[in-house]
């Protein structure tokens, strides 16, 4: 195939060189009907590129193959088999490929790090998850991605299960073993689901972890807007081997997938491909070294640490990492992380990707370079001069691994569709949870529908929210009172 081609890129090009005259939508035709105070912010050339995929960059035959061959070029690029392009983000992609492997009341082995948007597939399917344990570390108060080990003991007690389902790697970096957690699949006929919407660059670059299909799985889940050079809900889902039908696949992207996809987000992924493909081990490569050089520096700052290989990788840890996470561990200053990415935003305009009780995550990519990190430097080290003029950090009561997990009761649409009750959370604890309760950023709920509440996941959650944690989906973002299943109010 010829990468130097963009179809969709060159389709809207062409496009625009037509004059073509649309009596569709969308309504604004072209920015001639934007509002003028709109274009000053978004500038014409958005409203311009903003047309109908069929009808407008195609004919409504689809009869040019434009996005028949921008898939067709995304699969050539990352080795895989049949790739299918998404404009609603990959919470949407990671429903889609739940569905396909697994129906009502089907059981599906899940990662217990999983994203909010896997829970939320849960509850719109009725699939009956099965929690395999991550890998925790004590230490640093952090999960790994569950070892192939943790699959292999689960899927033995429920030979039932449908599939498998794992996220790597983690928003912090760290690498499942994909390729044991395939062949603990393989050996029963059952397909490997991978949530990498962390991982768009891995397949372009020899350096990194291993990519999900290199590794073996069946579906993978990427975002080309978290690691790539797409637009925001920019996605893509990759399929490989026997196990799925690819017509499946996509009649379930298509039952939950929008009618109106968006042409702007399609073209940044069609040109983020041609990009990697032809320049992505150089543009990679230089991310990585520079990575290397960040890391280092912030490692000679004092009271500043970054998580490395030797923290993340190892036997009850991660199985690889992905270094352009660049993790500063902030547990010898007198500070949280929510204070030092709250100090950052204010005083610099540096804003962080993560930030929980210890850690902040400033992620890198191939577009960063020493314009943009050294501002983050500089950040830094001020923000360790000035730490002592912070409020000491509010403790954040975070409970061990066997206080962590929950029981999961009943299935979670059952539970989040039941007859509920918001009760005080000092009443909480023993009941049933009718709502996700998600610490946002990275989104991996600490509470999920059906699962029986804890005092030591209570306190740890409202322990957060006293220190900065944020809780946007629950109810109450306070977190004065939780969302329960009144007893014997299951859906029907």
């Amino acid at each position: 195939m010829d990468h130097y081609e963009a179809p969709v890129l060159e389709a809207l090009e062409r496009y625009h060189e037509s004059g073509a005259l649309p009596f569709t939508p969308p309504g604004h035709k072209q920015a001639r009907g934007t509002d003028p105070e709109v274009l000053n912010v978004l500038g014409e050339p958005v409203f311009r590129s903003d047309v109908l995929a069929l009808g407008g960059l195609d004919d409504r035959h689809a009869s040019n193959g434009v996005l028949e061959r921008a898939e067709a070029l995304m699969a050539d690029a990352v080795r895989a088999e049949h790739t299918f392009l998404s404009t609603c983000g990959s919470s949407l992609s990671v429903k889609a490929a739940m569905l396909t492997v697994a129906g009502p009341h089907e059981s599906l082995l899940v990662g217990r790090d999983a994203h909010k948007s896997v829970v939320s597939g849960l509850i719109l399917s009725g699939v009956r998850p099965i929690w395999v344990d991550p890998a925790w570390d004590a230490e640093r108060h952090i999960a790994h991605p569950p070892s192939a080990a943790a699959f292999e003991e689960a899927i033995a007690a429920h030979p039932e299960a449908r599939g498998a389902l794992v996220t790597s790697p983690t928003p912090y970096g760290a690498c499942a073993d994909l390729g044991g957690i395939a062949d603990v699949c393989h050996r029963r006929q059952r397909p490997l689901i991978v949530d990498e919407a962390w991982g768009a660059h891995l397949p372009f670059c020899s350096k990194l972890p291993a990519w999900a299909m290199d590794a073996g799985a069946d579906i993978c889940v990427t975002s080309i807007h978290k690691m790539g050079s797409g637009l925001e809900q920019g996605s893509v889902f990759h399929l490989q081997g026997d196990l799925i039908d690819p017509a499946v696949l996509k009649s379930r992207a298509d039952l939950l997938g929008t009618t109106s996809p968006s042409v702007l987000i399609y073209a940044g992924m069609d040109g983020w491909r041609r990009q990697m493909v032809l320049s992505g081990e150089k543009l990679i490569g230089g991310a990585l070294r520079l990575a290397d050089d960040v890391r280092n520096e912030i490692n000679g700052i004092d009271g500043l640490s970054v998580d490395g290989r030797g923290e993340y990788v190892g036997p009850g840890r991660a199985a690889d990492l992905d270094p352009l996470p660049v993790v500063i561990d902030l547990h010898r200053l007198p500070i949280s992380g929510y204070q030092a990415a709250d100090w950052l935003r204010e005083h610099h305009h540096v804003d962080v990707h993560l930030a929980d009780h210890r850690r902040i995550s400033t992620q890198l990519t191939h577009a960063d370079d020493s314009s943009t990190t050294d501002p983050l430097l500089r950040a830094l080290r001020e923000l360790v001069d000035r730490a002592g003029d912070l409020p000491p950090a509010r403790p954040v009561d975070v409970p061990s691994p066997g206080e962590l997990r929950t029981e999961q009761t009943c299935l979670p649409r059952d539970a989040f569709f039941g007859t509920v009750d918001d009760v005080p959370v000092d009443e909480a604890a023993g009941r049933v949870a009718a709502e996700m309760i998600t610490p946002y950023p990275p989104g991996i709920p600490a509470v999920v529908p059906g699962e029986r509440l804890k005092k030591p996941v209570l306190r740890y959650l409202r322990t957060g929210v006293e220190a900065g944690m944020l809780l946007p989906d629950a109810t109450d973002q306070r977190l004065d009172s939780v969302r329960v299943l009144v007893e014997g109010g299951h859906a029907d």
